[in-house]
């Protein structure tokens, strides 16, 4: 099985590279299903509706989210709805939405789980990762043994301490959140592909994928401004993972593509009227 990550995508720019680049890629690289990050689709923070519609239009197979699985209110109305969309699962059990599915691909299946850390977030809540993780990963491997978990943390220390203790236990555990590639993608001693953060896709001569300016007028001022796009070197950051019918992830190589083709100004606008 071979699994494409599409790490955090980031805004217009990061919808662009999506749609440039996606269709080429999985062609290429015979890619069997596409996991993608959007917590920071839409005016980078959050997910819409229509932007989720229109990822899945672009060929992502399911959509994962984060501490701003909530942001956006037309979302938050169709999560129940939308089997491709995937918010933590350990938050409240009243929330709509679930945080983990298993999806039919071809003749196998794949399970994916979300699950936010503790630190560094005072907006969602979660319960504690580590004790939801033991039943989350018998319960998934009992219906696949491909089973990928992303983790939607705000500290190295909480991440690599949830990928000691779910070594063997799945396919991958991906870190995602802090919007920066790091340079420990490996596979563990019992299996498990980790990478501490998987990095962003979108403007890479930015702020998080949003435009500099504005962010430093942010911590400038105190005053949160999160709509303004950034559209300097837009890159398609990701992961390829190959795992064994075992459920034993073989190979973790993570991807920096840079987007050749540069957005005009009917291109910055293609996607104005989605939110």
């Amino acid at each position: 099985m071979k699994i494409l990550y599409i790490s955090e995508i980031v805004g217009k720019a990061g919808v662009f590279a999506v749609k440039k680049l996606l269709p080429p890629l999985k062609k290429e690289k015979h890619i069997d299903f596409v996991i993608a990050n959007a917590d920071g689709t839409t005016g980078g923070y959050g997910l819409g509706r229509n932007h989720a519609g229109y990822l899945r239009k672009l060929g992502v197979d399911v959509l994962t989210t984060g501490d701003c699985c909530f942001y956006k209110k037309d979302l938050v109305q169709n999560f129940d709805r939308l089997h491709y969309v995937l918010r933590p699962l350990n938050i409240s059990p009243y929330a709509p939405g679930l945080g983990s599915r298993t999806y039919q691909v071809g003749s196998e299946k794949v399970a994916v789980a979300v699950l936010l850390g503790q630190g560094g977030f005072d907006r969602l809540h979660s319960d504690n990762p580590f004790i939801k993780l033991p039943e989350l990963l018998e319960r998934l491997r009992r219906e696949t043994p491909y089973v990928i978990i992303e983790f939607h943390g705000a500290t190295t220390a909480e991440k690599k301490a949830l990928f000691a203790e779910a070594d063997g236990l799945c396919s991958a555990v991906i870190g995602s959140h802090g919007r920066v590639q790091t340079a420990d993608a490996r596979i563990t001693r019992g299996g498990t592909a980790t990478i501490t953060d998987a990095g962003r896709t979108g403007s890479i001569n930015s702020v998080g994928g949003t435009d500099a300016k504005s962010r430093i007028q942010e911590y400038i001022t105190g005053i949160p401004d999160w709509s303004r796009d950034a559209w300097d070197l837009i890159e398609l950051q990701a992961l390829i993972i190959d795992i064994a019918p075992n459920g034993k992830a073989t190979s973790i190589s993570p991807l920096q593509l840079i987007c050749q083709e540069v957005p005009n100004e009917g291109d910055r606008k293609d996607t104005e009227h989605i939110r």
